[in-house]
């Protein structure tokens, strides 16, 4: 058995709380997480969304995740955003007293119960709370389960987002029985293992699936989901190289030809929207956005016809999200806030709608509706990345760089992969002069990322600004190598060169950032480049060009229209 961890003199202890996976997601934790839930009532009050959501039992009203049957899955990372708000929550309980607790078979946890113990480890490490973390031992008897008690555990863990647990699952109940002797479990524990590894970014092991299924039978409704599910894939899915649009397009309209011979008319109804949406999404991609909106319309007509007033409500909200989308491709801004004010109205706890709302109170200059739906967003996310960095940006166009900053770092305690907000939070502390801030906010980033061209760009910068003028056109130079379109890169190499007495250079790198970026900053850095040259006409349409840039600030502006001054008094001293 391996320790880890040390009591702390005077800390109260707990019974030991096992983490062993057969016990399932978020094992030993949970229950660690709902004494402490009893204990601290105000605080748990804070953190309702991600305590019900790891621990489903202090929801009084909730009802198995699995019986909902929900039309959209979480993304796999949402695990992370649970165990930053599990971590914030326990975090604000360890400063009341000292307290040792004990988890056991850590080692052999579920990847939900490894990840929350990681972020919580990482989190207590300044508080009177130890984590001592128990490997090896003994584990628990195997818990003995039929299929159909399998089949309700899968359809748990995939409704709540547990796909690790979800793809165990699903592959015990396929080793179980087969499509020969129990068809309606096989297909269950199949489509489960195929939607749990396209969560995972497994999607051409689930394309393996939904063929072995269409080969083993031909039973209608089977044919019909994987038909529909190998559409989704192709389109959605796979890698970028291996998507196929006109692919899924076929897959998708066989899917629709064996929708129309289902006998009940309801639920051929809502089959056939549901799958032409899919063929709406292929359309507003392909650019025929109108052909899209009827689809959209039609459906909404057809799911009205044969639904109650109050049935499915967010299966229509889902139709009306996607003709929000098909107005805004066709440039519609109102009607697609319209069409978001009602899909809330239809699911009010779907973070995804007040993310996507807030985008455009921001985009119609609403900043306060803009916050509101983005403080929704991270309620009902819970904690979702995409929301905190998306304020963040809000805040730091308001002029609240702190309140940014803090946006930002909780962007990266949750996911340290988000390039943008590492850049963005670098950024922050270069324009309030911590150079050292900034160089450690990039140099922390997690080891596979840190040759990211943004981060050797955003790292080359920095180290122009200490001085470290070959180190950071080495950096540049990096970045470029890796990637010739990152117009910032270029712009920044310039700088570097022009510093270093090389306007000639800077010019060549900054042609390349003119072609690459309408932005008015390459344009001005190369006039200024030109003008070291005494290349003025050049200079002086490069400043023109910058001026009619919309949107100028005001401060490059006036810099602007001084050099204008300039080239004009040159060009006619020369005359």
């Amino acid at each position: 058995m391996v320790l880890v961890g040390r009591s702390r003199a005077g800390a109260s202890e707990r019974p030991p709380y096992d983490c062993h996976r057969d016990l399932g997601p978020y094992a030993g934790v949970a229950a660690f997480l709902a004494e402490l839930a009893a204990e601290h009532p105000r605080q748990a009050a804070r953190h309702t969304v991600e305590l019900r959501a790891i621990v489903p039992a202090l929801d009084p009203s909730a009802v198995p995740a699995g019986d909902e049957q929900p039309i959209r899955f979480h993304p796999a990372r949402r695990t992370a955003a649970l165990a930053y708000g599990a971590a914030e929550f326990v975090a604000a309980c360890a400063v009341r007293r000292p307290l040792t607790v004990h988890f056991v078979h850590a080692d052999a946890a579920d990847e939900t119960t490894v990840e929350l113990l990681a972020t919580l480890t990482r989190r207590l490490a300044s508080t009177p709370m130890v984590l001592h973390l128990h490997s090896g031992g003994a584990p628990e008897p195997a818990v003995e389960t039929g299929p159909a008690a399998l089949r309700s555990m899968l359809g748990d863990s995939l409704a709540r987002g547990f796909y690790h647990h979800a793809a165990r699952t699903a592959q015990r109940g396929r080793a179980a029985v087969t499509p020969e002797t129990e068809l309606a479990h096989w297909w269950s524990f199949t489509t489960g293992l195929a939607t749990a590894l396209a969560a995972l970014g497994r999607a051409g092991e689930a394309l393996q699936l939904y063929a072995e299924a269409q080969a083993v039978t031909d039973d209608p409704k089977i044919t019909m989901s994987a038909a529909y599910s190998t559409a989704m894939l192709y389109a959605r899915h796979l890698s970028a190289a291996d998507q196929d649009p006109a692919l899924a397009r076929r897959w998708l309209e066989k899917a629709l030809v064996l929708a129309d011979e289902i006998s009940d008319e309801r639920q051929r109804v809502v089959s056939k929207v549901f799958y032409e949406q899919g063929i709406a999404l292929f359309d507003s991609r392909a650019g025929r956005a109108e052909q899209a909106l009827e689809l959209v319309n039609s459906g909404l007509a057809e799911l009205a016809a044969v639904l109650g007033p109050g049935e499915r409500r967010q299966d229509r909200a889902r139709l009306l999200h996607n003709r929000a989308q098909v107005h805004l491709a066709l440039g519609d801004a109102v009607r697609a806030l319209a069409d978001l004010d009602e899909v809330v109205a239809f699911d009010p706890d779907n973070c995804e709608y007040y993310a996507d709302r807030a985008a455009l109170h921001r985009a119609a200059g609403r900043t306060s509706a803009a916050f509101d739906d983005y403080v929704a967003a991270i309620r009902l996310g819970p904690h979702l990345p995409e929301a905190y960095y998306n304020r963040a940006t809000l805040y730091e166009e308001s002029g609240r760089s702190g309140a940014a900053r803090e946006d930002l770092r909780r962007v990266l305690a949750i996911d340290p992969d988000h390039l943008d907000a590492r850049v963005a939070l670098a950024n922050l502390d270069l324009a309030r002069g911590d150079l050292a801030a900034a160089e450690a906010c990039v140099r922390s980033a997690p080891a596979g990322r840190r040759d990211e061209p943004v981060l050797l760009c955003t790292l080359g910068l920095i180290r122009s600004e200490r001085g470290a003028l070959e180190e950071a056109d080495d950096l540049l130079t990096r970045a470029l190598d890796a990637d010739p379109g990152l117009a910032e890169a270029w712009t920044n190499r310039a700088a570097v060169r022009f510093e270093r007495g090389d306007a000639a250079a800077a010019v060549a790198d900054l042609d390349r950032a003119v072609a690459l970026s309408p932005a008015a900053e390459p344009r001005f850095n190369r006039a200024t480049a030109l003008m070291r040259l005494e290349r003025w006409d050049e200079a002086a349409a490069d400043l023109t060009a910058a001026l009619g840039v919309p949107g100028l600030p005001a401060g490059l502006r006036r810099e602007v229209r001084a050099g204008l001054n300039r080239c004009r008094v040159q060009a006619s001293a020369r005359r």
